[in-house]
């Protein structure tokens, strides 16, 4: 069916179909899901299980390595992460980028477990898997109470939770810092040794009384009847009088007689969390999947407007992170760069073709962005920064599309035919062509869509809503804009002469004639140039995502493996004192810190896909604050928050920095050496951070693996434990309760479960020292005795590795270090592999390096791009045959594609901004503009020679410029469009427009010489 024919011809129809599509654009616009980022899937599992007691290296042999043997059989595991600490094993699985259905393979990666389990200790806990490790908590409400205790903010919080589960858009909502409780039951020792009851016993009967079982059931002639025993503890006072028999006695004591009862939080504190140097609890609300980020916002608000005023004056809830106003933010900036982006374009339409045909030109876009939107639901593309940036990038190529066309129908009116016959003419002619260009365009974005990474992922919305918006272009161009010409162009009968005889047209026919005329001389320049302007890429410095300008800093406090968690919240909160004092905005002018909220022992929840997260340890801490501007943090909070850490605690590590942005995060200069021999593997780590440390512009270096701790090895004389009567359970579990405390049962309450700890009483400022530890007294089962622990065991001070790290299933250090202002983490990190490959030579065998960081996730993302360019070139190079069915004019067009590279280093280096991943995606998409231009230019050769009957030497110079103009107009709307985004689109977008915005501008003037310049080369087309 000729679509242009029907919708000259039957124009009611066509008006009806457009008009509904219109509304249906409209209507998804304010329905598509909105976000920040696209996302991407994150293929990574984490396996944790418990081995008490054990040490890191116990751990490491009979849990960790046993569960990676298993795990490592699955064809689908790229890597396989472990940590083995005292008592814990922690391991990741991440799964190639290739597999995008999820649950199949976790649900393998479960029964591969269940496998492994059978040779695992029977003491363990777990392995318990979370294969949810991914979820984003996009907005964290924190509570805080002045005069309120834990527990009472812990209630409020749990219903706070309960009526947010039952908002629409809500998915999940954890509750993070609080502190769990315990039902401690304290006794002395000389009290249970008085009267011959061992700890064992009392945890024997607090388990034989706190029951929930079935009592059976018996049947009547008409029903059956279920039988419930009691004996559950209902209350505190139900544990206190549980009677104790006396052993050897006919005697009975209440428990209360024995032990102080008592309810309290747990001791020492696991996780702490904070909200500007308060005490604070906080929510953490998950989108749902498919759920408008915007809409949750609105009702997260309301609620929170709600329940302010149903809790007491003193209880106060803050955002400390509100994905949906960033969100906002965000949109409303891109649309302001989309608005302005049109505005441009519509100005350069309107001034360089005047008011009507500017119109009919210009009408295309927002026809094709709103039409676009409507196609973007129905494919579910979400509206985010990426999905709005292709719109952008997309509005130069789309009115390539109604230029060309509007340009070949006053070209044929002028020559005398009607409008009608010329639109259909003209769309008939050109339908392939433009065809053909919209789809090679489309396939330079296609590696970006096929990549097989997480940046894959963040950036395919750029393949799949050019491909959209340059297909609805296409299609309107061949619908609209000829109704459009039927309806409103008004042009005058001219001959070719005339319509050609400007000075513009003048002056390019007599430049171009000059370059075809010497066609060596000039291929030499042009050559010269390409190969000069690839010499300017030693001044670009090169990133693979640059620096957030998102105003949220990390404050992250990393204290010596084996520290205490009272240690840790200590200068922690002495850093937040610092900041109250020092850097709040309030007291600086109005710029510095805003709030900020702290965890302690634990990262915050996850709440972009790029921020970080870190398991629970007792040595770490992160301040997450809010700043009024990306500038003062640089100058200012950075400096300053990490001199008063550094100076005041040296045995810190600091680290503070931006969120990172992209998929990027992590240190930017890494590297991994892996071995099987832990003390040849540091001796080489240590030889890596002297050189590091040597290396100007590093700082902050580190090794994963930490400090090694300090563990009390008790070693028990058997000889001396069997004459005392004791056991080595009795001696492990008298140690157990007086230091830590044992757990017994559970109190049940409502719908909580909390742990009944039986432990030791001893004063609150008593120093736990060697003599203390030697006096604990060892209860005997046998012989009802308690005898010191010092005559059945010695101890002794040992050192141990804190913790232990592999990749692979091979022991793997990472050392990691930031980069001082001014240098670049790539560069470094090559520099030391350059090393590194000389230094890997004198290396043990079985020993290797591997660079982590910037360096890695820029190869890989690359190389995941790089992967499928061949798919793409062998696409683009068949529409070009298809289209020319000729191999010299599809190389003409190939050989141009490199010119862009000339426009794209000049416009780098004289911006000084870097070359990134994104910048190479901006290069990547000039392939397709640069192609659709020799396309529209080499098929307007052909037409004048093969239909028009122009003799080569004529026809050359006369179709270069009939295609002057609407090439022109092409690139002066590409720049338009992109000079918004280099401008207002942050950090992540700009050196991207700068290399389109010089890239297509010299590359379009080289166009215009190089292709007639090629095509007479390979033609033989000689000039007078």
């Amino acid at each position: 069916m000729d679509i242009t024919r029907f919708a000259i011809e039957k124009n009611r129809i066509f008006s009806v179909i457009f008009v509904i599509l219109i509304f249906a654009g409209v209507n998804a616009y304010f329905t598509l899901p909105k976000s920040e980022d696209p996302g991407f899937i994150v293929r990574t599992a984490f396996i944790q299980t418990q081995l008490p007691g054990a040490s890191p290296q116990r751990v490491e042999q009979l849990v960790t390595d046993k569960l990676e043997k298993e795990i490592q059989q699955m064809p689908e595991v790229k890597h396989i992460r472990s940590e083995s600490l005292t008592g814990v094993s922690l391991v990741y699985v991440d799964l190639k980028e290739e597999f995008t259905e999820l649950r199949p393979i976790w649900d393998k990666l479960r029964r591969k477990v269940d496998d492994a389990k059978r040779e695992l200790p029977k003491e363990i806990k777990g392995p318990f898997i979370n294969d949810e490790f991914g979820d984003i908590f996009g907005t964290v409400v924190a509570i805080t109470g002045d005069g309120f205790s834990y527990r009472q903010l812990k209630q409020i919080a749990d219903e706070v939770r309960n009526e947010l589960l039952l908002l629409k858009n809500v998915a999940k909502v954890d509750v993070v810092g609080a502190q769990e409780e315990r039902i401690f039951l304290e006794y002395s020792n000389a009290r249970l040794s008085e009267l011959g009851i061992s700890p064992g016993q009392l945890q024997n009967i607090l388990a034989q009384k706190n029951i929930i079982r079935s009592g059976g059931n018996f049947s009547t002639d008409y029903e059956k009847i279920i039988v419930e025993p009691t004996g559950n503890f209902d209350s505190i006072a139900d544990i206190a009088n549980t009677i104790v028999n006396i052993p050897n006695s006919q005697n009975v004591v209440k428990l209360s007689d024995l032990v102080t009862v008592r309810r309290a939080l747990i001791d020492p504190q696991e996780m702490v969390m904070r909200k500007t140097g308060e005490p604070a609890i906080a929510l953490a609300i998950s989108l749902k999947e498919g759920g408008n980020v915007v809409d949750l916002g609105i009702e997260l608000k309301q609620m929170v407007e709600y329940v302010k005023t149903v809790y007491p004056v003193g209880i106060d809830f803050e955002f400390l992170a509100f994905q949906a106003d960033v969100v906002d933010s965000k949109i409303s900036d891109f649309l302001g760069n989309v608005w302005q982006a049109i505005a441009i374009v519509l100005l350069v339409m309107l001034v360089f073709l005047g008011l009507r045909t500017g119109f009919i030109v210009a009408s295309l876009i927002p026809s094709a962005m709103i039409v676009t939107l409507f196609v973007m639901q129905s494919f579910e593309i979400g509206i985010d920064q990426m999905s709005l940036a292709s719109l952008i990038i997309a509005l130069g190529m789309l009115v390539d599309n109604a230029i060309v066309m509007s340009e070949s129908v006053i070209v044929r009116v002028e020559q005398g035919e009607s409008i009608k016959k010329a639109s259909i003419e003209s769309a008939a002619e050109l339908k392939l062509p433009l065809l053909i260009s919209s789809l090679t365009t489309s396939a330079a974005f296609l590696p970006i869509f096929l990549a097989e990474s997480q940046v894959g992922e963040y950036t395919a919305p750029l393949f799949k809503v050019v491909t959209i918006t340059l297909i609805t272009s296409w299609l309107l161009a061949l619908t609209l804009v000829p109704l459009l010409c039927v309806f409103f162009l008004k042009v005058k009968k001219k001959t070719a002469e005339e319509h050609y005889d400007s000075g513009l047209y003048k002056n390019y026919k007599r430049i171009l004639l000059a370059v075809v005329k010497k066609p060596w001389l000039s291929l030499v320049g042009v050559v010269a140039i390409f190969y000069f302007s690839l010499q300017g890429f030693a001044f670009i410095e090169n990133v693979f995502f640059p620096e957030n300008d998102k105003p949220v800093v990390t404050v992250e406090i990393e204290t010596p493996a084996g520290s205490p968690i009272e240690r840790t919240i200590e200068i922690t909160e002495a850093v937040e004192n610092y900041i109250l004092t020092n850097l709040m905005a309030e007291n600086e002018g109005g710029k510095g810190f805003l709030s900020w909220g702290t965890y302690i022992g634990e990262g915050p929840p996850r709440f972009t896909l790029s921020a970080p997260s870190h398991a629970r340890a007792p040595n770490y801490s992160m301040i997450l604050g809010n700043v009024t501007d990306t500038q003062v943090a640089k100058e200012r909070i950075f400096p300053e928050v990490e001199k008063f850490i550094i100076d005041n605690y040296p045995d810190v590590t600091p680290t503070v920095d931006f969120l990172p942005l992209g998929t990027a995060g992590g240190a930017p200069v890494a590297i991994r050496i892996m071995g099987r021999d832990q003390e040849q593997l540091f001796e080489i780590v240590e030889q890596v951070k002297q050189r590091l440390t040597a290396t100007a512009g590093t700082k902050s270096i580190v090794d994963d693996w930490g400090t090694r701790s300090k563990k009390l090895v008790m070693d028990i004389d058997n000889t001396q434990a069997q004459l005392a009567g004791v056991t080595n359970d009795e001696v492990a579990s008298a140690m157990q309760t007086y230091l830590t405390g044992l757990e017994t049962t559970n109190f049940r309450e409502a719908d909580k479960l909390i742990p009944i700890v039986l432990r030791s009483e001893r004063p609150k400022d008593a120093k736990t020292d060697f003599t203390m530890i030697g006096n604990i007294g060892v209860f005997s089962q046998a012989t009802g005795q308690t005898v010191p622990l010092s005559q059945v065991a010695t101890l002794g001070l040992e050192w141990q590795t804190s913790k232990i790290l592999r990749r692979d299933r091979l022991k793997t250090v990472t050392i990691s270090s930031y980069v001082e202002p001014g240098y670049n983490s790539i560069e470094i990190a090559l520099a030391m592999g350059e090393w590194l490959k000389e230094q890997q030579k004198d290396w043990p065998f079985g020993y290797r390096w591997e660079l982590g960081g910037d360096v890695e996730g820029s190869l890989d993302a690359q190389k995941s791009i790089f992967d499928k360019l061949p798919i793409a070139g062998l696409i683009m190079l068949l529409l070009l045959v298809w289209q020319f069915n000729s191999l010299r004019k599809t190389t003409i067009v190939i050989v141009t594609i490199p010119l862009s590279l000339i426009g794209v280093v000049f416009g780098l280096v004289v911006t000084d901004l870097p070359f990134g991943f994104m910048t190479m995606l901006g290069v990547i998409s000039l392939a397709g503009i640069v192609i659709n231009n020799a396309i529209v230019l080499l098929d307007r050769i052909k037409i004048e020679n093969e239909e028009n009957g122009l003799p080569l030497h004529e026809a050359v110079p006369f179709a270069c410029q009939q295609r002057l103009r609407p090439i022109l107009l092409t690139t002066a709307t590409t720049i338009g469009g992109m000079i918004p985004l280099a401008l207002g689109g942050g950090p992540l977008w700009e050196s991207m427009a700068v290399a389109i915005i010089f890239g297509i501008l010299l590359a379009t003037l080289l166009t215009l010489g190089v292709v007639p310049l090629l095509y007479s080369l390979f033609y033989r087309v000689k000039y007078g």
